[in-house]
């Protein structure tokens, strides 16, 4: 493993325990603006909370924008149970059963946050008969809160209610074989990659061919974090995002994934023809693949009617939405080409 790749696992570690569900994210945007406070870069919050960096490039008529997503799945406290538990209600797109047993962090409007497990109602199988059997759904899932509660008031006592944020354990793990295991690589693998890629311009000062925009969004998973703040000169758009693994894909956890087509349609020929064509040219090990339940902030900002050619790109993540992993060759892979993509001749 590089010192490179190692620094970008070591970021990824910090960014992952920074809980920053959909509609939470001030914490982790403070993160990433004192991680780049030394870097002579231009910086801006758009009114969303996302971050926006410039770097301005010797062609400054024709712009390109980057982007990935520092927003994570979460929950919302639903309801406060008679129990003293508490229904939540999803933020993002996974499973009920993805977070079954997991721990959780709830915050309170006044910021104080309580741990707490996601459990079954129905968990014990000497009580319940039926526990192996049962949906896990909104209606059967709740949080076990780790304070002396025995009813709604007390819940209340404590500052919690309907609409508190609630955040997962990432579970972070570094593996001597090279893997980071953890929740929420999709999309704080490609942060990681980004902020890097920042720093590594300024620091070999590099003179970009085009101004370049980073945004790091905070609302991919709810389906519009990168729709706006798009410069009118911009006209490539890039998205960094994870490239999904299953049956009948071609993406692994040891390249870097080139997306053709997802739920939103094909992205731009011209752009996906480059990406693959400077791989090539670079010795960048990838795949081409086609993800069938997914969106990007790339589409969304199609979606929102920008003129713009669009891409995708990504290391591969196993499990996505729920267990993640992916590999040190992976997210290697994705810098060079993403280093060697911003120094290159535009497919306009």
């Amino acid at each position: 493993m590089t010192t490179k790749v190692s620094e970008t696992i070591q970021l990824i570690k910090e960014l992952v325990e920074i809980p920053s569900p959909s509609g939470n994210t001030n914490q982790v945007i403070t993160f990433v603006e004192k991680y780049l406070r030394d870097v002579q870069v231009e910086m801006k919050r758009n009114h969303k909370g996302g971050l926006l960096v410039t770097i301005p490039g010797v062609d400054n008529e024709h712009h390109r924008m980057l982007t990935a997503h520092v927003d994570t799945l979460g929950a919302i406290v639903k309801e406060i149970k008679s129990s003293g538990r508490l229904t939540i209600d999803l933020i993002g797109g996974f499973t009920f059963n993805s977070i079954e047993g997991e721990y959780c962090q709830i915050e309170t409007i006044s910021g104080k946050t309580y741990t707490g497990t996601i459990l079954m109602h129905q968990t014990s199988v000497h009580v319940y008969k039926e526990a192996r059997k049962l949906e896990r759904n909104q209606q059967n899932i709740e949080v076990r809160i780790d304070e002396k509660v025995h009813n709604a008031e007390d819940v209340r006592q404590l500052g919690i209610e309907v609409g508190d944020f609630i955040s997962f354990n990432p579970r972070v793990e570094i593996t001597p074989s090279g893997f980071i295991k953890s929740r929420h690589l999709d999309d704080k693998a490609s942060v990681a990659i980004l902020l890097q890629l920042i720093k590594r311009i300024s620091n070999e000062k590099m003179a970009l061919p085009y101004t370049t925009h980073f945004l790091i969004s905070n609302n991919e998973e709810i389906g519009y974090g990168g729709n706006s703040n798009i410069p009118s000169q911009t006209v490539e758009y890039l998205a960094v995002d994870m490239g999904a693994i299953g049956d009948g894909q071609s993406t692994d956890e040891f390249t870097v994934s080139i997306c053709a087509k997802d739920s939103s349609g094909p992205y731009h020929y011209g752009l996906r023809k480059k990406l693959v064509e400077i791989a090539r040219q670079n010795n960048i090990d990838y795949k081409v693949d086609i993800y069938p339940y997914y969106g990007s902030d790339a589409s969304a900002a199609i979606r929102a009617g920008h003129d713009i050619v669009h891409g995708l790109i990504g290391p591969g993540i196993d499990a996505s939405h729920a267990f993640e992993r992916t590999h040190s060759s992976s997210l290697e892979h994705t810098a060079s080409l993403l280093y060697y993509y911003v120094q290159s001749e535009m497919t306009y």
